[in-house]
């Protein structure tokens, strides 16, 4: 990795994680290859065991060999059934390319062009900046470099609600650019969410429909759903974290429930096995060919997919510590695109709450990994990095002591942040005002409305769009509380009342923890009374 911002939800092979050194107790292994590799089956192995990994899936495409394809470890902690090269996982935003293709898809069918507005397709596009609105283009709801903050709009996705897409387009208006439009990079899921509702305008199907009759079906995924609520198997990983304290990332591993919801499905709804993944890869390296020729797309759209837009990091190359540290890495459409040890690698991960997987290519070799993870810890990515070395032929290096090192920084790194207090000690102040006082209804025009009530000697909040979100509120410093969501529920927050004329006019917000995961965008959010 080349210095991106880290998160749960699109870079958690990096995360912070608290590591154990002994394997799970009675950890079983899936024999579904053909033939067991000792070298792959080591790399896996060793991870676990430093890692506490419930379950792994790992496919290793190689030409002129078959596919490797194997399952290792149990789905969810606690039950015996093991992961097998049919276990459905969550592929979060490595569903970006599913979108990404789909448009290239309907570009050939001339249906749509990739530097045409998108306004003049969806007539009711609307952007804060009204300048804006009038220049992005289609390719630029692919790329991350609209201007909008990290994560703009992902509270109206996560923690999961009923919120259609279309809500997406309502949002945009009223969520202020950060930095210029085309000036810089930060990841995003609303723009993936307008992509998704342009795919519907343009093929009268919805994206879901559209992606399994027009890529799921063709390539034979067929383990693959479009999004979660479709699944009608057992055959699922579970999802684990750890949830502190004092933040998330730390403590012991536990089994949580998945937390996404149906906006999420063009940015990031695809549950796959690892065996469809590894056809999605394989489709990809021939430069979207199916085995018996046919193409989905053509040569010159796949060159599209693959063409760096955005930059999103840099950095002098390989070091000691991590020789793997390319130069530039860049966003494509819906790609990730960088150097690995001198090779062009193309890659994406995806994480959700409890599960985070890697996608990478090295084109050059027609070679390909992917890693299915079903934790939030560092293990998928020190997995995808230790077996395109093995595909390289690299030095031998210690990938496990490296991801280790690079954790144990990050979690000192994040402590220090904290802070001696933590995220358990309140600041100085109090409440101005009588608790009654604050009671009311609050209204924020991209997000909804958020109930703040007395109950017995205190103040509880509802946001209303989003049901797990009920809290006490514990006053935190003068004229804000803190939430106390429930355990796994997500991130908690800090509300603060802005008090004139010793009335409330408006109530913002920002994440208790610094460390928080930027899909809990509260500080995106601004309230002010109803009625």
């Amino acid at each position: 990795m080349t210095g991106l911002q880290l998160n749960r939800r699109e870079a958690l092979a990096w995360s912070l994680a608290g590591l154990g050194t002994a394997a799970l107790p009675g950890l079983a292994f899936a024999q579904d290859a053909a033939q067991a590799d000792p070298a792959i089956d080591g790399v896996v192995q060793r991870f676990m065991a430093a890692f506490e990994t419930p379950g792994i899936a790992v496919a290793v495409i190689r030409p002129g060999r078959p596919v490797y394809l194997k399952g290792y470890g149990v789905r969810t902690l606690g039950k015996p059934a093991p992961v097998g090269i049919h276990t459905r996982f969550g592929i979060a935003s490595n569903s970006k390319a599913f979108t990404a293709a789909s448009l290239a898809m309907l570009v050939e069918e001339g249906k749509v062009a990739w530097d045409k507005p998108v306004k003049d397709y969806l007539p009711d596009f609307r952007m804060h900046d009204p300048r804006v609105t009038e220049l992005l283009t289609v390719r630029d709801l692919l790329v991350h470099n609209s201007g909008l903050a990290l994560g703009a709009g992902d509270l109206m996705q996560f923690p999961a609600t009923e919120r259609p897409a279309s809500d997406a387009i309502k949002a945009l208006p009223f969520l202020a650019a950060e930095r210029g439009f085309r000036t810089g990079y930060a990841y995003d899921n609303i723009l993936y969410v307008v992509a998704g509702l342009l795919i519907e305008k343009l093929s009268g199907k919805p994206w879901h429909v559209f992606v399994s009759e027009r890529l799921l079906k063709p390539i034979g995924m067929t383990d693959a759903v479009p999004a979660l609520r479709f699944l009608n198997t057992q055959d699922v990983a579970g999802r684990h974290a750890r949830l502190g304290p004092p933040v998330r990332g730390m403590g012991p591993m536990e089994v949580i429930a998945p937390d996404e919801g149906i906006m999420t499905d063009a940015a990031g709804g695809i549950n796959a096995s690892v065996s469809d993944v590894a056809k999605w890869l394989q489709l990809q390296l021939a430069g979207g060919k199916l085995p018996d020729g046919r193409a989905l797309w053509s040569a010159a759209q796949q060159a599209e997919l693959w063409k760096p837009q955005t930059i999103v990091a840099s950095s002098d190359g390989p070091t000691e510590a991590w020789p793997a540290r390319g130069v530039t890495q860049t966003y494509a459409l819906g790609w990730f695109i960088q150097d690995f040890r001198g090779e062009r690698l193309i890659h994406h991960s995806g994480g959700l709450s409890g599960q985070v997987t890697q996608t990478a290519m090295l084109p050059g070799r027609k070679a390909a990994v992917v890693v299915l993870s079903n934790t939030e810890d560092a293990v998928s990515g020190g997995i995808r990095n230790a077996l395109l070395d093995q595909i390289i032929g690299a030095p031998a290096f210690d990938w496990v002591a490296a991801v280790r090192a690079r954790v144990k920084k990050q979690e000192a790194d994040g402590l220090a942040e904290l802070g001696s207090g933590g995220v358990d000690t309140a600041p100085a102040g109090a409440p101005s005002l009588p608790l009654s006082a604050y009671a009311g209804r609050y209204r924020d025009p991209w997000y909804g409305d958020i109930l703040v009530t007395t109950r017995g000697k205190g103040l509880h909040i509802d946001f209303l769009p989003t049901p797990v979100f009920k809290s006490m509120l514990e006053p935190w410093g003068k004229d804000t509380f803190r939430t106390r969501f429930p355990k796994g529920a997500g991130e908690d927050a800090t509300v603060t009342f802005v008090v004139a004329d010793s009335k409330v006019t408006g109530v913002t917000m920002k994440p208790l923890s610094p460390l928080a995961d930027f899909s809990y965008d509260f500080q995106h959010l601004a309230f002010v009374p109803v009625g």
